[in-house]
């Protein structure tokens, strides 16, 4: 089935997927995908050194008795600069998602956005000239909000220059589209293009 999207300053409309653009939003595989997706990003390189890993020497510090407290090295983590109790090790915070569960998640996505009216459809994303000032009208024309997302099939060196300068404004192509930057933004302005190929990638 498809449904209708409209063209921002047009008198047309976009047929598109009712699977893509309209179908029942899944919270729990939204949140399983954007943590697995911002998990792959960690890098997982904290390390701390146990007992054993310290420098220093591993003899008993005072004689058993007549000393107070009874202890053995130095090392042992009670003490300062000696080891950690559990320490940290570098390791891999990668969740598997396969491509259907991760296809899906962004659908569901997208869907939530239409429905929401955060999805702004316009014909094409282009700037003369790479101007912060050029790109600043053009959200102000779109009403795009704060944080907004700017998607095109192949985003020009214009846009991205234009919007370099702006900190809560992001330009992506559609191959570079993830689920935290779609989940993150206040709006989503897509060129008709892009709308075509999400939907031959999603399909």
């Amino acid at each position: 089935m498809t449904m209708e999207l409209a063209i921002n300053n047009s008198s047309k409309t976009l047929a598109v997927s009712d699977e893509i653009f309209g179908r029942e939003f899944s919270e729990d595989l939204v949140h399983q995908v954007v943590v697995a997706y911002r998990n792959a990003g960690r890098a997982g390189t904290k390390a701390q050194k146990t007992r054993a890993e310290v420098a220093g020497t591993t003899k008993k510090s005072k004689k058993q008795k007549g000393g107070g407290a009874r202890h053995g090295a130095l090392t042992a983590p009670i003490f300062r600069g000696g080891g950690v109790t559990f320490a940290a090790k570098p390791r891999s915070f990668a969740q598997k998602v396969n491509r259907k569960m991760y296809r899906a998640a962004m659908a569901s996505i997208l869907s939530e956005l239409n429905r929401q009216g955060r999805i702004t459809v316009v014909e094409t994303l282009e700037l003369d000239s790479p101007k912060t000032s050029g790109m600043v009208a053009m959200l102000k024309s779109l009403d795009a909000g704060r944080r907004p997302l700017l998607v095109t099939e192949d985003a020009t060196e214009n846009l991205y220059l234009s919007a370099r300068n702006l900190p809560y404004v992001e330009v992506r192509d559609v191959q570079g589209l993830d689920p935290v930057a779609l989940v993150g933004a206040d709006s989503v302005v897509v060129t008709a293009d892009a709308i075509k190929k999400i939907e031959e990638w999603l399909a």
